[in-house]
């Protein structure tokens, strides 16, 4: 373009930015975050994209925080805490052993037949009381390499130490049956019977209930079992076709305290099969398709929380996850399960006494972190293993050049082995 004398005119200023060409003045297209004009640069566009995408996938990492905060508090939160027992050890700490090796750990698990609370009535009347229907004393070794769990009789007779009831009178010290000190005086009472009867520092317990235990089964989804013969036990709430099937809550919990309609009826026969049942629990927990399926493993989990009572060391999800961390690393061949070395007490054969020196060599094998051998359990005219008089086999008898074996399985075994 030139002007009237032939001089070249300026050119015109470029449309602002978003006008379209020949439009007036001021009047711009609007425009939408990512839009770009045919032929603009790609690089404002593909930076608002990478805006939107990182938002998006910080929207999510949030969301996943939250959800996994939020699901560690819940099963924080289902834990209960004793801080009775603990108040009640205090005063007695002058009189409990100190640990031998520090770097091991003495857990006592209770299983309490408790008829209050709901899906525990169903089991009887609620009296008031409660009585430690299977005690076991699990050692783990300082080195993680082993798991020894020690059934303690329930009818085993013992000294039963003074301890505060309830209502905050004191009972006397009495020679009566174990099962008898959690029922006076709940898991303080018990913890002092045990220390007294093994020597042997308890650094934490559990309580579990029958509707815990059930829970617990069901969340990994059953456990394998295996019967000779039929089972029909009104008492226990059980009806069980002959072979090998798969047990939930309600019939796993039969399996495991029925006495008069398994075996040959005895207390002995029972702890057996509860050993054998826990073997198989802890193989079934173990597999990788429980712990490592959030899916799977989430149940898992709040059935645990919800199904124990513990002290204030294992009160809390990190508490638990580094005791489980400490199972699964110990192979499962060396997960034993045995039962304290007993006989029929000679005043009443339907009680226990321990039979020594086999009982205080185990013990002071645990005590000081020493390998437990056990050998498979064989069962005899009494069905107490060992000799026919219930003591143990030549083998369990130590001597300066062998190390002591003991009656019991390992949890490779499982309950069909």
């Amino acid at each position: 373009m030139t002007d009237r004398v032939g001089t070249p005119a300026e050119p015109d200023p470029p449309p602002a930015e978003g006008t379209a060409p020949g439009a007036p003045e001021g009047h711009r297209r609007r425009q939408w975050p990512g839009w770009a004009a045919p032929g603009a640069p790609e690089g404002p566009r593909r930076h608002r994209w990478l805006r939107w995408t990182a938002l998006g996938v910080s929207f999510v990492v949030l969301a996943a925080a939250g959800a996994g905060w939020w699901f560690y508090r819940k099963l924080d939160g289902n834990i209960t805490t004793d801080t009775h027992a603990a108040d009640e050890l205090r005063k007695y700490e002058k009189e409990r052993p100190a640990a031998v090796v520090s770097a091991a750990r003495n857990i006592l698990l209770i299983g309490s037949d408790t008829r209050s609370g709901e899906g525990n009535r169903e089991y009887g009347r609620d009296k008031g009381t409660q009585r430690s229907d299977t005690t076991i004393l699990l050692h783990l070794s300082a080195g993680k390499s082993s798991a020894t769990a020690v059934s303690l009789p329930r009818d085993l007779m013992v000294t039963v130490p003074s301890c505060r009831k309830a209502d905050g009178t004191r009972t006397r010290e009495q020679f009566a049956q174990f099962n008898g000190a959690f029922e006076v005086g709940g898991t303080a009472c018990t913890i002092r019977t045990v220390e007294k009867l093994t020597g042997i520092r308890v650094d934490h317990h559990m309580v579990i209930d029958f509707r815990g235990f059930k829970t617990m089964v069901d969340a990994v989804d059953g456990v394998e079992v295996c019967l000779k013969e039929p089972v029909d036990d009104p008492d226990a709430k059980l009806k069980l076709p002959a072979g090998r099937q798969t047990l939930h809550g309600e019939q796993a919990l039969g399996f495991v305290r029925a006495r008069k309609s398994i075996g040959d009826g005895s207390d002995t026969e029972r702890m057996d099969r509860q050993q054998q049942f826990l073997g198989a629990l802890v193989n079934k927990v173990q597999s990788d398709g429980v712990l490592l399926n959030p899916t799977r493993l989430y149940p898992v989990l709040d059935a645990a929380t919800k199904a124990i009572t513990t002290d204030s060391g294992l009160d809390s999800l990190r508490d638990l996850y580094d005791l489980a961390r400490s199972m699964r690393s110990v192979p499962t061949e060396k997960v034993q399960f045995l039962t304290v070395p007993r006989r029929p007490y000679a005043y009443d054969a339907n009680r226990d006494e321990l039979v020594q020196p086999a009982a205080s060599q185990l013990f002071k094998q645990l005590r000081e972190d020493r390998p437990v051998a056990v050998t498979p359990v064989e069962k005899d005219d009494d069905g107490r293993g060992g000799g026919t008089d219930g003591k143990p086999d030549d083998a369990d008898t130590p001597t300066p050049s062998t190390t002591p074996t003991f009656t019991g399985r390992n949890a490779a075994e499982g309950v069909c082995a």
